[in-house]
This record gives structure tokens, C-alpha cells and sequence, in this order.
């Protein structure tokens, strides 16, 4: 059964970091365009950062553009999501998500077709 679950959520204050994983088992993330999306109660989901299948390529929202960088290790079938000057607005819950389409319109059309949905982390910024 393929599963693609996130680890490495926690509490820090604000312009701490976190590194966020996301391994898959079932499937190999070199096939797909890949991403993470965070939600948080009250507010909609959002595509933060998605990286093509090739890994050449990026797209990041605005909200944390600068601050968070998406990486993948394709040969541990893993998904990175380094997360710097946190700010209490990045508090959501944060999963990964993999898709057949374009790593942009998989992030900028957050309820889009999606192959497979992980498992989310939690991430809570506050002093």
C-alpha cells in the first residue's frame, strides 16, 4: 500500500527553523511533481513550495519566498522542506502531496487532481 507520510513538525519561536521530511513508500517520487501544502484552522490551503520531477526546477508562494527552501533525494524516495525565520502565520498543519501536473499548477491550484496525499505534521510558531 503506497503511503506518503511528514515528520519533523514541532513548537519554536519566532525565526527559529524546522526541516520538514517526507518519505514515500509504494511509489518513487522521481515520477512526480511534488510539493507542500499547509493548512491551518480558519484559513485556506495553500501550496508553499513544489519542485518538479526532475528537481530543476521550484516555485514558492509568496508568503514564504526567501525563507523556505523544497529539496528531494530521490534515491530515499525523500522530500525536504527547510524552514527558516518562522513566523506565528506559518503555524499549520503541513503535508506533502504528489501529482501528474505541473509542479506550479500543483502548487497554485491547491484542490487540483493529486496522486497521493500524506499525512500531515504540525508546526506551531508562537513566543
Amino acid at each position: 500500500q503506497a503511503q506518503f507520510a511528514a515528520s519533523g513538525g514541532g513548537s519554536v519561536q519566532p525565526g527559529g527553523s524546522l526541516r520538514l521530511s517526507c518519505t514515500s513508500s509504494g511509489f518513487d517520487l522521481d515520477y512526480y511533481n511534488i510539493g507542500w501544502f499547509r493548512q491551518a484552522p480558519g484559513k485556506a490551503r495553500e501550496g508553499v513550495a513544489c519542485i518538479s520531477e526532475n528537481g530543476g526546477s521550484t516555485y514558492y508562494s509568496n508568503s514564504v519566498k526567501g525563507r523556505f527552501t523544497i529539496s528531494k533525494n530521490d534515491a530515499r524516495n525523500t522530500l525536504y522542506l527547510q524552514m527558516d525565520n518562522l513566523k506565528p502565520e506559518d503555524s499549520a498543519s503541513y503535508h506533502c502531496a504528489a501529482g501528474d501536473r505541473n509542479y506550479r499548477d500543483l502548487c497554485q491550484d491547491v484542490w487540483g487532481p493529486i496522486d497521493y496525499w500524506g499525512r500531515g505534521t504540525q508546526v506551531a510558531v508562537s513566543s
